[in-house]
């Protein structure tokens, strides 16, 4: 009997594309597709940029019958008003994963929405200082990194 091996690099491949497909499938997004009502709403020609210091990290429901989305609520300097910043699915990355934390001073790139007759924002990309980036979007057209390949996330990572 003839024994066949399967490299490591590409057994590790299979598995990490196997867990990705298994956690995250198309059926099970919660709202969070990339065609959805929900992903609608972020208008790629109308981006905005904020800088803020956060508040808070939460896990909220951004509309009914959807998953939980990690999100932070972050105050601009001259606002007394309180901004809800919605990030991506906590499926995607828990509010812990983020590595922001109270008291962060961040500039946050994305889009305004009113979802629930209140304003919050979209973020595509949240930037703390000279070395910390995190995107979850693309910019140019809002599509979402959760909706992507890991080749592509890996790509769109290494492009900044």
């Amino acid at each position: 009997m003839t024994q066949r091996f399967i490299p490591i690099g590409m057994a590790l491949a299979l598995i990490l594309a196997s867990a990705v497909a298994a956690a995250n499938p198309p059926a099970q997004m919660g709202g969070w597709e990339k065609e959805g009502a929900y992903n609608r709403l972020y208008k790629a020609t109308e981006l905005d940029r904020i800088k803020v210091v956060v508040e808070r990290l939460e896990e909220i429901v951004p509309v009914a019958g959807m998953a939980p989305a990690t999100a932070l609520v972050v105050k601009e300097e001259d606002s007394p008003s309180p901004i809800i910043v919605h990030i991506c699915p906590a499926w995607y990355m828990k509010a812990s994963d983020t590595g922001i934390k109270k008291g962060d001073e961040l500039k946050i790139r994305g889009a305004w929405a009113e979802i629930g007759g209140k304003d919050v924002f979209m973020a595509s990309k949240i930037k703390r200082g000279e070395h910390f980036n995190l995107k979850v979007r693309l910019t140019k057209d809002g599509t979402p990194f959760w909706t992507m390949t890991p080749e592509q996330q890996a790509q769109e990572k290494e492009a900044d």
